[in-house]
């Protein structure tokens, strides 16, 4: 019986231009329908179209690399250098929201040594709030997390909502 030949020994044998990888999306890995982000030059997934508007959807890589990145928000906003040492990058946020726009998953380099913060906490009840996620609101007297928000609606819009 005859041995089946492996697919890396098959690959060993391909000529070099054959053997080149493929190019993939540095975030999800996917290999169709990519282009090279503008900011770093990397390759990603050219979803944005599958965004729906206002629909707060981390579904496109393209996306969210642009707006939840400082990369990418270094390169919308026209900043000199590198991101990572960006002093304008650095203070358009505050210690929290750097380390999560310089570290989160839709980055393809993640800062070296993001500031330490503490969470904030809810002025109503004392809840913790992870901002990276919403569900929050913002005022005078600080940060409200998603129920005590929802408290200063009207009932009937409560009831409407389904909250």
């Amino acid at each position: 019986m005859a041995k089946k030949r492996t697919t890396a020994k098959r690959e060993r044998w391909k000529p070099l231009r054959l053997r080149e990888k493929q190019p993939k999306c540095g975030l999800c890995g996917a290999t169709k329908n990519l282009t090279k982000t503008p900011c770093c030059g990397n390759w990603i997934c050219d979803d944005e179209h599958k965004y729906k508007a206002f629909s707060y959807d981390r579904n496109s890589c393209k996306r969210n690399h642009n707006r939840y990145t400082l990369c990418g928000t270094h390169f919308n906003e026209e900043h000199d250098g590198h991101w990572k040492d960006c002093p304008k990058c650095r203070s358009m946020v505050d210690d929290e929201m750097y380390a999560y726009y310089g570290t989160n998953e839709y980055n393809f380099e993640v800062l070296d040594n993001p500031p330490s913060f503490e969470l904030q906490k809810c002025y109503q009840c004392g809840t913790t709030i992870d901002r990276t996620l919403g569900g929050y609101s913002d005022g005078p007297k600080g940060l409200k997390c998603g129920p005590c928000s929802m408290e200063d609606f009207p009932p009937q819009l409560r009831e409407q909502l389904n909250i």
